[in-house]
């Protein structure tokens, strides 16, 4: 039996836009109208902006097994940026299960968060003059994956790093883009 992503969770939000009925049922027949069998969708955000002439769609997809697909997209018409970003979505994800399908591996499905903490050394003199604020902070969910996974969940976002347990070591790494555009691997080691 194929399962297919039947009536996820959509949001529709705008900003610098009113969210009229006609744009938030043609967003949410766009994301429904994604019937691929893998990643299942579990819910959808699209953020719509509008600045000037400048229209612009942004979709972030949450799957099954912490796949996150985000993708943006922008047109000097509003329905002509949904269209185009839906489609990239869908690009994405078949993207997706054909790598996945090539380097199948069974993983367990534990989720851990990490709680951020913000060490505050002994200031010197140069620091009272500078100082330093946390502005804001968030709780990232740690998911169990290879590296080539972790790399791959980073290819289809665009943050700048991705915070991950590693299914080998069992420990917390961080994977990072480089200015180059190649990736770099944080991984803990003990002293």
């Amino acid at each position: 039996m194929i399962t297919t992503n039947a009536h996820p969770n959509v949001k529709v939000t705008g900003r610098h836009l009113p969210i009229t009925d006609s744009i938030n049922d043609y967003c949410t027949r766009k994301i429904e109208s994604l019937h691929l069998d893998y990643p299942k969708i579990i819910e959808a955000h699209v953020i719509l902006e509008v600045e000037k002439y400048r229209h612009s769609a942004e979709v972030v997809l949450v799957c099954s097994n912490h796949i996150t697909i985000e993708a943006c997209e922008e047109t000097n018409d509003m329905y002509a940026a949904i269209d185009a970003v839906t489609d990239k979505v869908a690009r994405q994800m078949r993207k997706y299960k054909t790598r996945l399908m090539r380097k199948h591996r069974p993983r367990k499905d534990i989720v851990q968060h990490l709680e951020e903490q913000v060490l505050h050394p002994e200031p010197t003199e140069e620091d009272e003059h500078h100082v330093h604020a946390v502005v804001s902070s968030e709780r990232v969910p740690v998911k169990p994956m290879f590296v080539d996974e972790a790399v791959l969940q980073l290819e289809m976002s665009h943050r700048q790093f991705l915070v991950f347990l590693n299914a080998r070591s069992a420990r917390v790494n961080v994977l990072y883009r480089r200015k180059s555009g190649d990736f770099g691997l944080i991984e803990p080691t003990a002293n």
